[in-house]
């Protein structure tokens, strides 16, 4: 087995991180510049980030588990590349709407879109990969 697909799995782990940090980070900074030590304080910015950053908490673990459990059972590397890609870059636009104080509707949707779709066919993928190894040997 190769270690490329590993090696992919491990950069979008990794970039995904990179997100929970910018989310983090726009928390503190929220937090700091309205003196509120715990919770969101009535803020709704802060309480808007904090749900973004509930709702990254909430779906980059288990597609990450199924990225690396893809490539670990032989997805191509491109293919990790693929789901990866589009994961992430959906994960940050959704990221990106939610540190906004004010920001347009369509990066949310679009962003969850995007991880959603890819999230969801990668599901279908691992279902399809399991029974066929289940069935077939």
């Amino acid at each position: 087995m190769t270690t490329a697909p590993l090696a992919a799995a491990g950069l979008y782990a990794g970039l995904n991180m990179l997100i929970m940090f910018w989310l983090a980070n726009a928390i503190g900074v929220l937090r700091r510049g309205h003196k509120i030590a715990v919770g969101d304080g009535g803020n709704k910015h802060l309480a808007k980030i904090m749900r973004g950053q509930a709702n990254a908490a909430e779906n980059m673990p288990l597609f990450l588990i199924m990225l690396v459990i893809a490539a670990a059972t032989g997805m191509a590397a491109w293919l990790v590349h693929l789901f990866g890609l589009t994961f992430t870059a959906g994960r940050a636009l959704h990221a990106w709407h939610f540190i906004q104080p004010k920001a347009p509707l369509w990066q949310r949707l679009v962003g969850f879109g995007i991880a959603g779709l890819s999230t969801f066919i990668l599901a279908i993928w691992m279902i399809v990969a399991g029974l066929r190894a289940a069935f077939t040997g």
